[in-house]
């Protein structure tokens, strides 16, 4: 199945293992003083004891079959991308062979598939199309993945140039920062694999800026979402803005722009702008860590308040992108340290259960746009995909820096 030459995650992942420059931007903010609730020796020997990525994949792939898994979606999107990361490392077959029979699922012999991609959300999946077909060399993954790139061409976009959370009268003029993720990582990877940089590198590069305009506020962290026309029930009348600053959406957005800051070029149009972006978001992910648990709170800004809680899925993705960050030097070397306490307080939320296979807790379920209350509210679930992928990426980031 597999064709010579390394993926466009693949090369990521190469060059990782490069030294990132540091001292470029200010470092990491002091966490308040408190420790952990467990020892970093005694994190670190669990982390050490059990491949947590392999357990957690086999444990996914035992509870679930390509067909069970469920439709096309972006936390199954997610969760597989994580799957494949995981394989790039081990190198077992049955992790890519499992995604492909995944995709096979919308995908046919001649690449048509009956998604309409109306949504942001309904792209995220794409990234897999790319995968498919760098790794297979089959032209049908490529003409299904030319589908979301042309669907760009009529999607709507705000006044000044942001993709609309979805094509529907309810999100109309509405940027959510979860977004970026679901289009700008798919974009940047296509265009490597196609040789289309030219259209997708800047594409990308400035979603994320317009939407950071838009949604970024003085603490460095992101509200939910904006609306443009100042007409939804959450919007301030004045800013546009949603109340509150959900710690998930804000990690989709970090996790987006760090990948995409890895696959444009230095000096590209709008980087500048975007690094500076991620070096005030570095700052206000690690002010807001809670230093009991080393995770991020479920209203990332508002930890001290009643009903608040630590959630892991945000905690994995702020932990794989301010290392990855980092590493990468687009942040400073010591925000390394803000990520190894947010990958040991993750580690605390894996554990096998008495069928042996891994239990992932404390996973928010997906979220729509409200108030603190309605998120502090939003039910927790175990081995939620939403959890399961953004563990798998933090995971594999994570190992190479021990």
């Amino acid at each position: 199945m597999k064709r010579s030459g390394m993926s466009v995650a693949a090369c990521a992942l190469a060059l990782a293992g490069l030294v990132g420059l540091t001292g470029l931007a200010g470092t990491a903010p002091a966490a308040p003083a408190a420790a952990p609730s467990a020892s970093p020796a005694a994190a670190a020997a669990r982390a050490g004891a059990e491949d947590w990525s392999v357990a957690l994949v086999e444990s996914t792939m035992a509870r679930h079959t390509p067909a069970s898994i469920g439709g096309w979606s972006y936390p199954v999107g997610l969760y597989l991308y994580g799957q494949y990361r995981t394989y790039l490392r081990t190198g077992d077959e049955r992790y890519l062979t499992y995604l492909k029979e995944y995709v096979d699922r919308f995908v046919d012999e001649d690449g048509n598939t009956a998604q309409k991609y109306n949504s942001l959300d309904s792209m995220q999946a794409g990234r897999l199309l790319v995968v498919l077909h760098h790794e297979t060399g089959e032209d049908r993954y490529r003409i299904a993945a030319r589908k979301i790139r042309d669907r760009l061409k009529s999607y709507p976009r705000t006044s000044d140039g942001g993709f609309w959370h979805a094509d529907t009268a309810s999100r109309a003029h509405q940027l959510w920062s979860d977004g970026v993720y679901m289009v700008n990582p798919f974009l940047v990877e296509y265009g490597e694999e196609f040789g289309d940089e030219a259209y997708t590198d800047r594409e990308a590069v400035a979603q994320l800026t317009t939407y950071a305009r838009h949604l970024q506020a003085d603490n460095g962290l992101f509200q939910h979402a904006f609306d443009a026309s100042r007409t939804a029930a959450w919007a301030d009348k004045e800013t546009g803005r949603a109340p509150e600053q959900w710690c998930r959406a804000i990690g989709w957005y970090a996790m987006a722009a760090v990948d995409v800051l890895d696959a444009t070029p230095k000096g590209g149009p709008g980087r500048e702008e975007l690094i500076a972006t991620v070096r005030k978001l570095a700052a206000g992910i690690a002010r807001t860590q809670d230093p009991a648990t080393g995770r991020w709170f479920q209203v990332a800004d508002k930890g001290g308040r009643e009903g608040n809680w630590t959630e892991t899925s945000c905690s994995s993705m702020f932990t794989y992108a301010l290392s990855r960050a980092a590493e990468k030097g687009y942040v400073s070397a010591s925000y390394r340290e803000v990520a190894r306490r947010g990958h040991r307080g993750v580690l605390e939320r894996i554990s096998r259960g008495p069928d042996g296979l891994t239990d992932l807790t404390g996973i928010s379920v997906g979220t729509n746009v409200g108030d603190y209350a309605f998120y502090v509210a939003r039910p927790r679930q175990t081995n939620d995909f939403h959890g399961l992928g953004a563990f798998l990426l933090m995971h594999e980031q994570l190992r190479k820096q021990r």
